[in-house]
């Protein structure tokens, strides 16, 4: 099927029918920016999600839970500076209260509301200044609102992080759109950080939760920061149908067109994600092709992108191709090391691409030509590499590792980045 989709700037308030807003509540004493965010449709949104695989889950987490299993949404109220986990009976108050508040201003119900928090755990959320200022939340949402809302859910994270795309599906022009936070504490399984999706595309509530499983395992579960899986990964979708087309029932080609568009834009997130790691000073991609499924390709990737001593060594810009076949040899997933080869390739103008807000933003997302490359590993066999080139391929702030099986012919990728000596400073005083 031929991709006609195409990136656009607004974020979740790209589609039709979609506002937001981001304010300071003041929630953590020494934040300077938003730490509050609020999306709203003015039509009621099928919806789905996806959550921590994490065993603790923050309250907020549970009461989306539940709100969730209707599959009808209508917004979403999210915080940073606090995660309201392991808070007990009244951090689940406190979450159920953020809720009644957004839904009181916007005259919906509060099992309409997503809620979502971030930040420190065990410390009971201050919400009395959310209600106190949830007015001021409301009245200020705006199609302009989405540069607000996505500062206001950042913790650690240096740059806000959005995406859009438009499509045509069923003869109607169709836009998806999105925002997430994510830096450090992330080893994603079947969730993300926070990331809230918008769609004005009509499609049902069973097949948003097809299409997030589908997306995730190729995207958001590929990215690897520091191995920690949160207790508050969140994905949601909200689809209000306003584009007007036939609403998607079942797998078919629509359906194709949508989780084509949506996988393209969750691919650039992640690759946002990973690049803002905690203290990180390059982005690392790990592409393994001639596997014998994906599910391989993707799990040998992933191992090799989670590995401390890759990613230091990525850091020290110090091509140890040993340590990518240790991590592939503790993975668990079946390759042939006797018919593996590794190289290493730059992306030099990868900056632009974290930095640009519209379509130029997806110009280096893993698809052009690298700037410089080497082969330091053949067919189970070292060679005699240039190790002057291999430290300069490694001094850019985008590197691929590049892993050539010999097992089939699946491919996969996944991302993260170095292990700088920032990552455990920022770690060290988190909480202060």
């Amino acid at each position: 099927m031929k991709s006609d989709f195409t990136f656009i700037e607004g974020g979740v308030t790209a589609p039709a029918g979609f506002t937001a807003n981001g304010i300071l509540c003041h929630i953590k004493a020494s934040r300077k920016t938003n730490d509050t965010a609020l999306i709203f449709s003015e039509k009621p949104c099928n919806a789905a999600g996806v959550f921590t695989q994490n065993r603790v889950k923050a309250e907020s987490v549970k009461l989306t839970k539940k709100n969730i299993a209707n599959g009808r949404i209508q917004a979403v109220i999210a915080n940073s500076g606090n995660a309201n986990c392991c808070t007990g009976a009244q951090g689940a108050e406190n979450a159920l209260r953020m809720a009644k508040a957004a839904a009181a201003e916007l005259g919906i119900s509060a099992d309409d509301v997503i809620v979502c928090s971030t930040g420190v755990i065990g410390q009971q959320l201050p919400v009395e200044k959310i209600e106190q200022n949830i007015g001021a939340l409301k009245n200020g949402l705006s199609k302009e609102g989405h540069k607000e809302a996505r500062i206001a859910i950042m913790t650690t994270d240096t740059q806000f992080k959005e995406c859009a795309v438009e499509t045509t599906i069923g003869g109607k022009t169709v836009k998806i759109g999105t925002m997430c936070k994510g830096s450090g504490m992330i080893h994603i399984n079947l969730g993300t950080m926070l990331s809230f999706i918008t769609t004005d595309c009509a499609i049902s509530a069973e097949m948003l939760q097809k299409a997030l499983y589908e997306t995730v395992a190729g995207t958001y579960n590929c990215v690897s920061i520091d191995g920690d899986t949160s207790t508050n990964d969140t994905i949601t979708i909200l689809a209000n149908g306003m584009a007007g087309n036939e609403e998607i029932t079942a797998d078919g080609e629509d359906y194709r067109k949508f989780l084509d568009a949506l996988n393209r834009m969750n691919t650039v997130m992640a690759m946002k994600i990973a690049a803002d790691g905690e203290g990180a000073s390059r982005l690392i991609e790990c592409s393994v092709t001639g596997a014998k499924d994906v599910q391989t390709a993707r799990g040998l990737a992933k191992e090799v992108i989670r590995s401390n001593l890759v990613k230091a060594a990525m850091f020290g810009k110090d091509a140890n191709w040993g340590r990518i076949l240790c991590a592939m040899g503790y993975s668990g997933y079946e390759f042939t090391p006797e018919k593996t080869s590794v190289f290493f390739s730059s992306r030099k103008n990868a900056k632009r691409f974290f930095e640009a807000e519209g379509a130029e933003s997806v110009q280096i997302a893993g698809t052009s030509a690298s700037d410089e490359e080497i082969e330091v590993f053949c067919n189970g066999v070292p060679l005699d590499f240039d190790e002057e080139k291999a430290a300069r391929i490694l001094e850019e702030e985008a590197v691929e590792i590049a892993v050539k099986l010999q097992d089939g012919n699946a491919e996969g990728k996944a991302w993260g980045c170095d292990l700088t000596y920032d990552y455990v400073k920022i770690n060290g005083d988190y909480r202060t």
